[in-house]
């Protein structure tokens, strides 16, 4: 009997995840991705971007070429899911399937903080890394603010590397000595949930290069017209240049659809990853896994890979009878990206008790080079 799934979202996770069941169903099982956009692009790259080290062309491909890949693909908005029948609506039509994988991400919602969209340019869309790009290629000196404007967000490294990034990109164009840095971070130190030891150590990179950093600043609102940032406890900042970090939510029609909990997002299995439904799953940055320590499992592109890939197995094994079962380890490695040709490393086990076990290594040009190399991989092996 032939098989169906579909896969909500076309990001790293959602790719991964359509790539790696094609690969182990059978041809007449039906592979189907639901994306709303056309192109798929590599996220990490965005923060080159922002610096004017890549164009958009560069880290992008159509989302078209599934089809060679035996995957098929239905752009569109999705308007309804019903988890209990394993079917969305999209444009009018309902798609059903023996499988869902929910991999839609989380959307960004600047507006919850007063002034915040008007008043700066977030760098996690293509648009406002590009916006970001071009506010810097004018910039000849004054007071940058980076701003996380909430404690839990995606990729927990990038907001660092932007700063860091930001400040090679200045000293490079003779700007450095003209430029103030300051960081406001709402959480109490970098990436909480590595410990410690491992922000400490993200700490002082960026410290270690003239950048101010200010954590426990929750942002209240800010003045666009007169470029004045207001914290909850009382502080205020000034600044000539504002990237940030949007608040983030699951999207409307995930929560419409009773998916999420009370922090609203999907909680599922840690280790499987199954919803509350039966053969409805859910993966990547849409998802609370809480750890031993009380925080949740940081969202990022590498776990939402393996998610994926732990997802495809299992379904693939249950429909199939082949292969072995597989669960998600709570393992996981990102770069960070520091500027002037080298990056840093931090690996570990997130699962473990009662701390994750995590190691930051000292920035090099070889972990630089292998996050190079790596934009290159995912985009030729998923394309």
């Amino acid at each position: 009997m032939a098989h169906s799934v579909l896969v909500l979202g076309t990001g790293l996770g959602g790719l991964a995840a359509a790539g790696t069941l094609r690969k182990l169903l059978p041809a007449q099982d039906r592979v189907i991705a639901v994306d709303r956009n056309d192109r798929h692009f590599f996220p990490p790259s965005l923060l080159w971007l922002m610096v004017g080290e890549r164009r958009p062309e560069d880290f992008t491909r159509p989302l078209s070429r599934l089809a060679a890949r035996g995957v098929e693909l239905r752009q569109g908005d999705i308007t309804r899911i019903e988890p209990q029948r394993r079917q969305v609506t999209l444009h009018g039509q309902t798609l059903a399937a023996d499988a869902l994988v929910i991999a839609l991400g989380a959307d960004y919602a600047p507006e919850a903080v007063p002034g915040l969209a008007d008043a700066g340019f977030d760098f996690y869309t293509m648009e406002g890394a590009t916006k970001v790009r071009d506010a810097l290629s004018r910039f000849a000196g004054g007071r940058i603010v980076l701003l996380t404007a909430t404690p839990a967000y995606k990729c927990p490294a990038a907001p660092y590397e932007a700063a860091l990034l930001v400040e090679a990109f200045l000293h490079k164009r003779g700007l450095r000595d003209k430029t103030t840095i300051e960081f406001f971070a709402a959480e109490p130190q970098p990436m909480p949930v590595i410990g410690p030891a491992g922000g400490a150590a993200v700490r002082g990179m960026i410290e270690a290069r003239g950048i101010a950093y200010h954590p426990q600043h929750q942002v209240r609102e800010i003045d666009p017209a007169s470029r004045r940032i207001s914290f909850a406890n009382g502080v205020t900042a000034d600044y000539d240049l504002l990237l940030y970090v949007p608040p983030h939510r699951a999207p409307a029609v995930v929560r419409e659809a009773g998916l999420t909990n009370e922090a609203g997002w999907i909680p599922v299995d840690r280790h499987t990853m199954q919803t509350k439904f039966e053969w409805v799953f859910a993966i990547g940055d849409i998802v609370a896994i809480p750890l031993a320590m009380g925080k949740p499992l940081p969202k990022a592109g590498v776990f939402a890979h393996a998610q994926a890939e732990t997802v495809a197995h299992n379904i693939a094994r249950a429909w199939t009878g082949r292969g072995e079962a597989r669960t998600f380890t709570g393992e996981g490695m990102c770069f960070i990206e520091t500027g002037l040709g080298r990056a840093g490393i931090g690996k570990g086990d997130f699962y473990a008790e009662p701390l994750p076990r995590v190691v930051i290594r000292e920035p090099r040009r070889l972990w630089h080079l292998g996050k190079l190399l790596y934009e290159k991989y995912w985009l030729y092996r998923r394309f």
